[in-house]
């Protein structure tokens, strides 16, 4: 069908595609496949962690609120699956941008092992008790940046996870608040102390993925 449209475009004489168009559909098309692989990982994620937080009843939603099978509200996935898409896709950005490029080995392994840590963190503000909130919050903070410090160690990608984990913060309190739904035992307003934490490690996961992503071609422009 293309090669239809480029005849009848040029009158008859097969038109070939520029050098810099192509690049240009190769670049595009690279950034939605990008997109669409970190927008099913945040789902992927956003199910399974809630999961954990809901069973502990550590989050509680409305009865009418919930409708999966995973006892989520419908629309936390697609949220979550759209914020890794940007998230993944602006930290490859702001690399470039700001000229720092990635430090630290990149492989798919330490990717893995980073989103392994990430659950770990998430299982812990779930599962594991502590004393008070203050020990737990200041465990997982120390937690948080320890997997910054193993798996990313650059400054903007710090800096991006603490102001992505500060506006999350707020966005999380203004839902509480409108009784979306609620955290059980509140210490920070109306939501739990170390959720900042939780926030900013799976910033740095998701940036960690797109990171790698960024360095994959998944297509390839021939011409003839």
């Amino acid at each position: 069908f293309s090669e239809v449209s480029d005849v009848l475009l040029s009158g008859g004489a097969p038109m070939r595609r520029g050098p810099y168009i192509s690049r240009i559909t190769n670049r595009t098309m690279n950034l939605l496949i990008r997109a669409a692989m970190l927008f099913m990982v945040g789902v992927f994620l956003a199910l399974v962690l809630n999961l954990l937080q809901v069973q502990r009843n550590v989050t509680l939603f409305p009865p009418d609120v919930i409708s999966s099978i995973f006892s989520s509200a419908w629309w936390v996935p697609p949220c979550c699956g759209t914020a890794a898409a940007l998230i993944g896709l602006l930290y490859p950005c702001m690399d470039r941008r700001l000229g720092e490029p990635h430090k630290l080995k990149r492989e798919w392994s330490n990717v893995m092992r980073c989103v392994a840590v990430f659950v770990g963190i998430n299982h812990a503000s779930a599962k594991v008790d502590f004393a008070n909130n203050v020990q737990l919050s200041l465990t997982l903070a120390a937690l948080s940046v320890g997997l910054w410090w193993t798996f990313d160690r650059s400054r903007s990608g710090f800096g991006l996870g603490v102001i992505i984990a500060i506006l999350a913060t707020l966005a999380t309190q203004l839902l509480v608040y409108n009784g979306v739904f609620q955290y059980t035992s509140p210490d920070f307003l109306y939501i739990r102390s170390w959720l900042p934490c939780i926030f900013f490690a799976g910033v740095i996961t998701v940036g960690n993925i797109g990171r790698q992503l960024a360095l994959v071609n998944f297509c390839v422009v021939t011409q003839t």
